[in-house]
This record gives C-alpha cells, sequence and structure tokens, in this order.
C-alpha cells in the first residue's frame, strides 16, 4: 500500500468516539481515532514495510505512527532512528509501541540502559516499557544481575519521577517478579519497601496495580496452569 492508500483507509476507519477515547490518553488533536482491531487488520494486509513505516510517522499523525511501529521492520530500524521516534513521541501509548519494536532490535539492551536513566517522562517510560518487553518476550536477554540494577533502581527513583514513568517503573517492577521466579522474592521486597505508588491516569479507566499482589495473582495464575497440564 501506498502513504496516500494508506492515510484514506485510515480517515475511513476513524470515528468520533475513538478520537475522544485516544485524546484522553493524551494522543492530541491531529489523530483519526481507529480502534486497534482495525489497525491490527491493516497490518496484516500490509505485513512488514519499513519505507511506509517512515513515511507514516513522519506524518504525525497518532493513529499513523502508531501503524507505523506496528509495521516497522526491526531489522532496518537504526539506533539513531529509535531515538529520533522517541523524541517525537507525544503520549505514552506509542512509546510502549515503540520499546516491543526496539526490543526486537539488537540495540535493545544498550537502548532500555541509555533510556530508563534518561529524566524525561516518556523517554523514561520507554525504556521502561522497553525492559518489560524484553523479560516477557526475550526473557534470556537480561541477566539476575541486569534485573536487581533495575529493581535498585525502580526502588530509589520510582517516588521521584514523572507520572507516567512512575507507571512504567511499577509494570517493570512485576515483570520481574513475574519472569523470574528466582528473583520473586526481591521484588516483592523491593515492592513492599517502595509502598504505594500514586499515579494520575487522567480521565481514563487505567489503573496502576499493586505490584506484590500483581506478582503474587501471575504466579498463583502460571501455578495452576502448570499443575493442569
Amino acid at each position: 500500500m501506498t502513504l496516500d492508500e494508506t492515510m484514506t483507509m485510515l480517515a475511513k476507519l476513524g470515528t468520533e468516539q475513538n478520537r475522544k477515547i485516544y485524546r484522553r490518553h493524551g494522543a492530541g488533536n491531529v489523530l483519526f481515532g481507529v480502534s486497534f482491531g482495525e489497525l491490527k487488520k491493516l497490518v496484516q494486509k500490509i505485513k512488514r514495510d519499513h519505507p511506509l513505516a517512515e513515511q507514516l510517522w513522519a506524518t504525525g499523525n497518532a493513529d499513523a505512527q502508531t501503524l507505523a511501529l506496528m509495521i516497522a521492520d526491526p531489522q532496518e530500524l537504526t539506533p539513531s532512528q529509535a531515538d529520533a521516534w522517541l523524541r517525537d513521541i507525544s503520549y505514552s501509548l506509542l512509546a510502549d509501541y515503540l520499546s516491543a519494536l526496539v526490543a526486537q532490535t539488537g540495540f535493545a539492551l544498550k537502548k532500555m540502559s541509555k533510556w530508563t536513566k534518561q529524566k524525561g517522562e516518556l523517554t523514561r517510560v520507554c525504556g521502561y516499557a522497553l525492559a518489560s518487553s524484553l523479560l516477557r518476550d526475550v526473557p534470556d536477554v537480561l541477566s539476575d544481575d541486569d534485573c536487581r540494577a533495575l529493581l535498585q533502581r525502580i526502588e530509589s527513583e520510582i517516588q521521584s519521577s514523572a507520572n507516567r514513568a512512575r507507571h512504567s517503573m511499577n509494570m517493570t517492577l512485576c515483570a520481574i517478579g513475574i519472569a523470574r521466579p528466582e528473583l520473586r522474592d526481591e521484588a516483592i521486597t523491593t515492592a513492599r519497601r517502595i509502598g504505594p505508588v500514586d499515579v494520575d491516569h487522567g480521565e481514563t479507566s487505567c489503573t496502576t496495580p499493586d505490584a506484590e499482589s500483581y506478582i503474587r495473582k501471575a504466579a498463583d495464575r502460571e501455578g495452576k496452569m502448570r499443575r493442569r497440564c
């Protein structure tokens, strides 16, 4: 599909209700309001198309940029391009999708290390979302020492970090406790020392879970599934 064809399709698929929802999540005003179900259908048609992803990103349209991150080729994404796209991001959902893309690259660990140490809200969101993606999808990339270093940084910095970054850091804490059973007790102990993590999600239904409860529930579900097999 060409850029014009894709943008025309996105415009037809957008709805006012979705525009209202995405704006509440911080997407801004340059968007069509396309559901994620429809975006996934487009991904099935387009497959991987990095040149088109670059064109879509350049439009500045939130739906086009979301689609761009879904069809971009991690083998063609460069470290400098990842940084450039991060600088363009204006809301946390795009940071989540960028992190999932970068997690598939050979430079994921370097970006995680760099971005989690930055103070900028969305840069830190992306860095910790990248850590969570690696723990979930490429678990062997992070060593136990890497995870312990993340736990230490989260404990020391989460309460003083920017709003959305606190949510992302809390979810990485949860991801460590879930993906690494051998570190589960350490993650839970860290969560207890941190205490409640307050995040303002605005006019949305999103919440930030209590890390200890979240980890324990996920571990219980995993245990039950294993016993069924």
